[in-house]
């Protein structure tokens, strides 16, 4: 009866990782944006904008751990501008800050997306049920599940889960360092996961110059959350 009892018990969580949506951050009616409909915001000649819908790389899921978010400064201030993720949060409607994570603290969190490759891209990784056969290339690793159940079988190979972050979302993400003035920069900024949380969010940016650490303004754009 154990044994039966196992197959629904996976066959849910493997459904369930499939239904569960994507969260996307989408812009407030009221919100200026560019000729192209991207949500922006300016001020002591910095401009941001900023694209809450933009993840198009790996893995297609990514929204459902964390939430990422496209920015582009432009710095016409006169001075150089600081670029850290530090300087981001997105203020919810709770009241609470949620920070960017740098890509050593995605690390650093073990987080992870089902394995890549024959499994693809987005899939949960089923673990191996039933006893492997030894064909060339296959072993007994820590995916062999000790409870055979011959209704499941005979075997079922997965992916072990591949950890963040991916090389799309190193390759994409937001440089950190000076962006001098009359440049201009684009990258992703990857923060917690606001879907079960906020129905609506604001990205912050703190304007700080590079040279002397002080802060000289504010960009906010608010988000509406949808997932």
């Amino acid at each position: 009866m154990r044994m039966c009892a196992f197959r629904p018990v996976l066959a849910t969580v493997l459904l369930a990782v499939g239904c569960v949506s994507t969260t996307t951050l989408r812009p407030l009616a009221s919100t200026p944006t560019t000729p192209a409909g991207t949500p922006l915001a300016q001020e002591h000649g910095v401009r941001l904008v900023a694209n809450g819908a933009a993840w198009k790389g790996h893995p297609s899921h990514l929204g459902r751990i964390v939430t990422p978010v496209e920015v582009r400064l432009e710095n016409q201030s006169g001075r150089p501008l600081r670029v850290d993720p530090a300087d981001f949060t997105l203020v919810g409607s709770s009241r609470f800050d949620y920070a960017a994570l740098t890509l050593p603290q995605l690390s650093q969190e073990n987080l992870g997306v089902g394995g890549s490759g024959q499994a693809g891209d987005g899939v949960a990784a089923p673990i191996i049920v039933g006893r492997p056969p030894l064909w060339p290339g296959f072993g007994w690793g820590p995916w062999f599940d000790p409870f055979y159940d011959p209704f499941y079988g005979p075997y079922a190979y997965g992916y072990p889960p591949e950890p963040l972050p991916t090389e799309d979302m190193v390759k994409a993400a937001l440089p950190q360092g000076t962006l001098q003035p009359g440049g201009a920069v684009t990258g992703f900024l990857y923060f917690q996961n606001v879907s079960e949380r906020e129905g609506q969010v604001t990205l912050r940016a703190r304007l700080v110059d590079a040279r002397t650490g002080e802060q000289f303004g504010t960009l906010d754009i608010p988000f509406q959350v949808r997932g």
